[in-house]
């Protein structure tokens, strides 16, 4: 069964999560793995864990950061073990299943998970419509890797097989924007506020609110390239 969920490890170092992962995406018939700068690992490495799981092995692809995993997402979650109170953040994990399979209609959405150590940073989660946790004990709330992933996913076959209720969205949504696309405005947009002598302090903080308003928002396609065009216009006239 195709599925439009993406899911992405972030610089892992364990060849055994790797191989875990698989494992559950396979179990599930959930998603396709992408790892960002992962440790070396051969293939025969994943395939100890990750039993007749050869054409998902061979599926694997590697990217060198986040901004190029999750370029042609929609929408993308990261994942966390605790709140960050200046994100969009929510616990609701079976709620947030059955919006992604909705969302999934209208393009690919991500599963971002940090490394095993540190799980995701602050850069790393810039590039997050939303920040999930599992509802856990909150004494001890950090899972393995392998684990984690396992649990979303479980929570995402449900969504596909139960009949849940789920968001209300258009029949016929506009197509939202790509991540590519809102790197491109943030970019942009950067470069403009430099140009102005905007930032009295600092620009990664000014930038991440606006990276947040935007995500808020929930921009599509053709509101990106708008707003791009304003921010290209104002450019030129200032040459």
């Amino acid at each position: 069964m195709s599925s439009p969920l993406i899911v992405v490890l972030d610089r892992p170092q364990n060849p055994a999560n790797i191989g875990a992962v698989v494992r559950a995406m396979r179990n599930l018939d959930v998603g396709t793995l992408r790892l960002v700068d992962p440790a070396p690992f051969a293939r025969e490495d994943l395939l100890r864990y990750a039993h007749r799981c050869e054409e998902q092995v061979a599926a694997i692809t590697v990217y060198a950061d986040v901004a190029d995993a999750v370029a042609d997402a929609i929408y993308v979650v990261g994942t966390a073990a605790l709140v960050h109170p200046d994100r969009p953040y929510t616990s609701d994990v079976r709620g947030l299943a059955a919006e992604l399979t909705v969302r999934g209609r209208t393009g690919s959405v991500a599963l971002l998970f940090g490394t095993e150590g540190d799980g995701l940073d602050r850069a790393a989660l810039d590039h997050c419509h939303l920040v999930a946790s599992l509802p856990v004990n909150p004494d001890y709330p950090a899972l393995n890797l392998a684990q984690s992933v396992l649990l979303f996913l479980y929570e995402l076959r449900l969504a596909r097989e139960t009949p849940l209720p789920l968001p209300s969205f258009p029949a016929e949504p506009a197509a939202p924007a790509r991540q590519a696309e809102l790197e491109q405005l943030f970019r942009l947009t950067e470069a403009l506020l430099h140009d102005v002598d905007y930032f009295r302090y600092s620009p990664e903080t000014v930038m991440r609110s606006l990276r947040n308003l935007a995500y808020r928002a929930e921009l599509t396609s053709d509101e990106a390239a708008m707003l791009m065009g304003m921010v290209r216009k104002l450019m030129q006239r200032m040459q």
